[in-house]
Formats: structure tokens, C-alpha cells, sequence
């Protein structure tokens, strides 16, 4: 008999975590951050809820730190097994990791510096640069398609989700007195209108699915309506010399933005613009994207060639890289003409406050919103109608124009998440729905039953056995 305990991701987005034990071994299927608000993200630093010495093995969808983040933390505190993932995972793992290890020792030694003064103690990151150099140690990559055996009874099997470079559907076979039974996670659709990346594949067969329903609510804006508007912001801003801020996560969304403005560009659209990525986490994963390019989807990768040399870059040539301190401030001195594209995806923090400092209290100047905007994070404020924006102990006004494109969602819509489930051959598979707000959940779930399904929504801590 298989158990499975729901440990995050169950009711919201964020902390993905899930564990999988049999009569023969223990696997830890995700092993996410919690993101958004300060109370959520305190349950980063809590003890994990199960024994770190009995797992066999980690499995891994793909790299953002919801489904990653607290693998050194793991590591740190015990855990010396393999963690399995796709290759183009454990690239991007790498830069995301280091990044995250750097923020947690800078902030760590900032709140410090803090106490120090008040005669308090200091306080410890979450994980430290030496954790992760650990953690990716004990990495493995394997090809998408493929059965591996990853403990005694269990195989997994990686197929392609279509959210981000290397995301992956998760099977894991277990086999148990001759029986197999079989659980899917989805882990994160991708949108199939989205650039470069294949559609999510399907799966026909599964004793126990795990669904995410980000968006189970409602469905995106359609894309030729979303690349439309942003053709006609491009211009705008051209016409009345504004500059345009792009809030990205460093890891797809980026990627996906770059491919956008190539075509506009190759198009003769972009006008006089320099479109600037400053981020060095994003530039780093651009470099990713670009060595496999061979799991892109047919139709982009042709359009790719138009550059010189096939890649991202290529296709757009106003692109520029902006990596030290120093080129990201001297982007305040441009009034006009600049797209900058940087992070953090949800204005948490990252380069792309320091641009709303010098910009968004213009009223020339354009925001656009491209990713999920969690609840209480900077960026859902602006897209809520915030007339002002925090910034360290300053309160900035808020007189640029602040535009949402919701689709550039790297998230299946409504729509398309009904369409995968489809899929799957009569029986059904127990069904259950997580990495969604409850809202979401709850409409989902509703149309869900209308084609034939019970959908299960699980608390927090929940076992089942199948």
C-alpha cells in the first residue's frame, strides 16, 4: 500500500511538497519555498514534517524555487541522497540556487546588523552558498521519456510540461506484490499559446493524479489579443518618449519576452528602442535556453534562424546585456526610449524596484505586468490599483501606466487544464487539485464535476493510500 501526504502547495501556490512512501522506500516529490506574504514565508524555517534519514530519493518538476527552493535547506539538515530532475533542470538549478543562497546571506547579515545594535542575537540564512554546492552535487539529470529506477519499487518517468526550459510532468511507477499502480503530478502546465516550448504532453493512464489549478478560474486572454496590445504599448511609448518596465521572472518569462520583441522587431515595429535585460540571473538562463534549443517547439525554432547565428539574441539585436551594479544605474539616466526588462518577477524585490524609483512616478512611463501576481506581493497591488509604491522607507507615487497581459501566463488557462485531464482513459484516476489559490480550486473543481470528474481538494498534512 502507497501513502501520499500533501506538505505544501495545498492552499496556495507556493511550497510545493509532497511525500510518497511505500513498504520499501520513501520518496520527497518537490521540495519548494513558500513565496508571498511574511507569514507564509515563515513556514520556510520550520522543521520539516517527516523524517529526513528515511528518504530514498528527491524528484524534482522543475527549477522555480517554489518547487526547488528548500533543497539545500534539506541537504543542510541531514539529507545526503540523489535528487533527480530533468537535464536542462539541473542547469537552471544551478543559477537559481546560487541566487537564492546569495539573498539569504545578504539578508541574513542585513537583519543582523540590526540586532547587533538592539543586543540581539544574530540570526542564520535559511541555507548558505557552501549548502547548495552541496545540494547540486547529489543532482541527476535524466532525458525526457525515459523509466529509471529511483529506489527499491519505484521508477519515474519525466515528460514534457511545457511551463519552463525542462519542466516536467511527473510519472512514478510503483510496484508493490506484483501490482503496479502508477501516480501523475502535472506539476506546472505550461500555456500552450506561450512561446518556444512544446506543448505540455499528455498522459493516458494514472492510478492518482495531482493537478495544479493556478489558473482553474478562468482562462487567459487570448494571445493574438495580448501580442496586439503589446505591439500598440511598444508604440505608444515611443510616441510619447516613455520608457517601459518589464517586472519578469528570470526563468521562462524572460525568455519568452525576449522572443516577443524579436518578432516585433524582425517585423520593423520596435522602432528606435534598446531593449535592456538587467538581471545577471536572466541573462544566465537565456545562455540555457540557447543550448537547448533542440527541445523548442518546431515553428519558433524556425523563426529563430532569421538571426545570424539562431538564437535569442540574434533575433533581436537591440538587445543588451546589463550585468554590474554600474550599467544597471546608469540606465536612470535614460528618459526615453528604453524597455528594461528585470526582476523580480512579482516586484519582491531585485533591479526592477530601483527602476520604478526613477520611473513610475512619471506619467509617461509604462509598466507591464506579464507573470502571476501572488497575494500580497508589490506587483499584485499594482495591478489591483495601488497609488503608491514602497520602495525601502519612501513612498513613490504611482503615475505610469500600469498594463496586465495575462496572456503571457506560463500557467495552463482554465480551459487548457480541462483539455489535459481529457486525456486520461476511463477509469479516471483519483484526482486531486493543489498549487492553486481556493478560489481557483473551487471553480475548477466545479467544472471539473460538470465532465465527469470528483475532483478532491486536500488540507494540509492529508495522507491518502492507493
Amino acid at each position: 500500500m502507497a501513502t501520499l501526504t500533501f506538505y505544501g502547495a495545498t492552499e496556495g501556490v507556493t511550497g510545493s511538497n509532497y511525500l510518497l512512501t511505500t513498504d520499501s522506500a520513501s520518496i520527497l516529490l518537490e521540495c519548494g519555498l513558500f513565496q508571498g506574504r511574511s507569514e507564509e514565508e515563515s513556514a520556510n524555517k520550520e522543521a520539516f514534517p517527516f523524517e529526513i534519514s528515511e528518504l530514498d530519493a528527491v524528484v524534482l518538476s522543475h527549477a522555480h524555487l517554489d518547487h526547488s527552493g528548500r533543497i539545500p535547506k534539506l541537504v543542510a539538515e541531514g539529507y545526503n541522497g540523489p535528487v533527480y530532475m530533468t537535464h536542462p533542470t539541473a542547469e537552471l538549478l544551478e543559477i537559481m540556487l546560487k541566487d537564492a543562497a546569495s539573498l539569504q546571506e545578504r539578508d541574513a547579515e542585513w537583519e543582523s546588523k540590526h540586532r547587533r545594535r538592539a543586543g540581539k542575537s544574530d540570526v542564520e540564512p535559511l541555507y548558505t552558498m557552501q549548502d547548495v554546492e552541496v545540494a547540486l552535487d547529489i543532482c541527476e539529470g535524466f532525458n525526457y521519456g525515459q523509466r529509471h529506477e529511483i529506489a527499491s519499487g519505484i521508477e519515474v518517468c519525466f515528460r514534457d510540461a511545457g511551463h519552463i526550459l525542462g519542466s516536467s510532468i511527473v510519472e512514478i511507477f510503483i510496484n508493490e506484490q506484483g501490482k503496479e499502480k502508477k501516480l501523475v503530478f502535472s506539476g506546472d502546465l505550461g500555456n500552450s499559446n506561450a512561446a518556444l516550448l512544446r506543448d505540455p504532453e499528455t498522459v493516458e493512464n494514472a492510478d492518482v493524479l495531482l493537478l495544479e489549478s493556478t489558473y482553474g478560474d478562468r482562462n487567459h486572454r487570448p494571445m493574438d489579443e495580448t501580442l496586439n496590445e503589446f505591439e500598440s504599448i511598444i508604440k505608444e511609448a515611443s510616441e510619447n518618449g516613455g520608457n517601459i518596465m518589464i517586472p519578469s521572472f528570470a526563468v521562462g518569462r524572460t525568455q519568452e519576452i525576449i522572443f516577443r520583441l524579436g518578432e516585433l522587431y524582425q517585423k520593423g515595429e520596435l522602432r528606435h528602442q534598446v531593449v535592456y535585460l538587467d538581471s545577471p540571473m536572466a541573462i544566465a538562463v537565456t545562455e540555457v535556453y540557447h543550448r537547448y534549443q533542440n527541445i523548442f517547439n518546431n515553428e519558433d525554432n524556425r523563426a529563430l534562424q532569421q538571426g545570424r547565428r539562431g538564437s535569442l539574441h540574434s533575433f533581436l539585436p537591440v538587445l543588451r546585456y546589463s550585468t554590474s551594479t554600474e550599467e544597471s544605474m546608469a540606465l536612470n539616466k535614460i528618459e526615453a526610449g528604453a524597455i528594461i526588462i528585470a526582476g523580480s518577477g512579482m516586484c519582491t524585490g531585485g533591479r526592477i524596484r530601483h527602476h520604478f524609483k526613477h520611473n513610475i512616478w512619471r506619467r509617461n512611463a509604462h509598466v507591464v505586468i506579464v507573470g502571476y501576481q501572488a497575494i500580497g506581493t508589490p506587483g499584485r497591488a499594482l495591478v489591483d490599483g495601488a497609488k503608491t509604491f514602497r520602495i525601502g522607507g519612501d513612498e513613490i507615487a504611482v503615475k505610469a501606466e500600469i498594463h496586465t497581459l495575462g496572456g503571457f501566463s506560463a500557467h495552463a488557462s482554465q480551459s487548457q487544464l480541462l483539455d489535459w485531464v481529457e486525456h486520461f482513459k476511463q477509469p479516471h484516476p483519483r484526482l486531486f487539485l493543489i498549487h492553486g489559490e481556493a478560489d481557483a480550486k473551487a471553480v475548477l473543481k466545479g467544472r471539473l464535476a460538470q465532465a465527469g470528474w470528483s475532483a478532491e481538494i486536500p488540507a494540509p498534512g492529508e495522507s491518502i493510500s492507493f
